[in-house]
C-alpha cells in the first residue's frame, strides 16, 4: 500500500464499509477525519488499524463523518416561496410525492409537512426521507429535539407564519414543548407520515418506483466533488415529474448540462421538460 494519507485511507475504508467517500470534496471529508483523529487522540495509522479490526467502530465512524445540521424553516424566504408559488400549484394533484434526500435529523421534513397542512392537503402528501447516517434517521423518526438547543424554532416558526398566515402561528399546534425536560416533540399526526430509509445517494440506485413532485437535497452536494454532483443530479432528474422542483442549499447550484434543464428561483430549481438523460 502506498504511503498512508487521507486519500489512501478512504480507499482502504471502502474495503471495510459499504460506503465510498472517495468522491467527496477533499476539504470537507478530510476536515471531518481530522476531527475524528483529534477527538479520539489517535494517528491515521491507528485509525486504519482499528478500521480493519472493528466493524462496529466503522459503522460509528461513518455516522460521525456524515452528520449534517438542519433547522426548522431554514432560509425562510425559500419556504415562503415554496408555500406561495410551488405548493399551492400542487394542491390540485391527486397525490403529491416528496423526497428529502439527506434529511439529517428531520426538521426540514416537518417544516414541509406543516406548510402542506396549512394548505389543507396533508392527506395527499407522500413523503420519503433518506440519509446515510442511521443515528440522525432515528432522531428524525422520533421527532424529538432539545428545547435549549432549538429554542429559536418558535421564533423561526412565528416569523414565517407572520408572512404566510398570521392567524396560524400557534407553535403548539404542531409541537409539544416540555421546557422542564428540555424537549420539543413533533405532534404524532405529522410524525406518522414520513417513511424514513437509510440510503447511500452516492453508491446505491434510487429504490423508489414513483416519481417526485418535490426533491429536497440541501447542504448535501456541497460535500461532493464535481463529477459526483453531476451523477447525483442525473439520478434526481430521472426521478422528477415534468415541472417538479429540486431544492438545494444556499451554497449549492447546478452546473453544466443540467443547468439548462431547470429554471431557477432562489434555491428552487424547476424542471423545464421531460428530457431523459441516459447514464451508466
Amino acid at each position: 500500500m502506498e504511503k498512508l494519507n487521507f486519500k489512501t485511507y478512504l480507499e482502504e475504508l471502502k474495503k471495510y464499509s459499504r460506503y465510498n467517500f472517495c468522491g467527496y470534496s477533499e476539504n470537507s471529508i478530510y476536515r471531518r477525519l481530522e476531527k475524528v483523529l483529534t477527538d479520539k487522540r489517535i494517528s491515521l495509522e491507528e485509525l486504519l488499524d482499528i478500521t480493519k479490526k472493528d466493524q462496529k467502530f466503522v459503522d460509528n465512524l461513518v455516522d460521525e463523518i456524515t452528520v449534517n445540521t438542519t433547522d426548522l424553516f431554514r432560509d425562510p424566504d425559500t419556504w415562503v416561496y415554496l408555500y406561495n408559488h410551488l405548493y399551492k400549484k400542487l394542491i390540485s394533484k391527486d397525490s403529491i410525492n416528496v423526497w428529502h434526500a439527506g434529511c439529517s435529523t428531520g426538521q426540514e421534513v416537518y417544516s414541509s409537512l406543516i406548510l402542506f397542512n396549512e394548505l389543507g392537503v396533508l392527506d395527499k402528501v407522500n413523503v420519503i426521507a433518506t440519509d446515510l447516517n442511521s443515528k440522525v434517521l432515528k432522531t428524525a423518526q422520533n421527532g424529538e429535539y432539545s428545547y435549549k438547543i432549538n429554542k429559536l424554532y418558535s421564533k423561526s416558526y412565528k416569523d414565517l407564519f407572520d408572512r404566510i398566515n398570521p392567524d396560524g402561528n400557534d407553535f403548539s399546534h404542531y409541537f409539544d414543548v416540555d421546557i422542564d425536560n428540555d424537549l420539543i416533540k413533533v405532534k404524532d399526526f405529522l410524525r406518522k407520515i414520513p417513511k424514513y430509509k437509510r440510503h447511500d445517494l452516492v453508491e446505491e440506485d434510487i429504490p423508489f418506483y414513483q416519481k417526485f413532485d418535490v426533491i429536497f437535497c440541501r447542504n448535501v452536494m456541497i460535500y461532493f466533488d464535481g463529477d459526483l454532483q453531476l451523477n447525483v443530479v442525473r439520478k434526481f432528474f430521472d426521478k422528477m415529474n415534468g415541472g417538479a422542483s429540486l431544492i438545494l442549499g444556499s451554497h449549492e447550484s447546478l452546473h453544466g448540462f443540467f443547468k439548462t434543464r431547470f429554471t431557477k428561483k432562489g434555491l428552487v430549481y424547476t424542471k423545464t421538460n421531460t428530457f431523459h438523460y441516459k447514464y451508466k
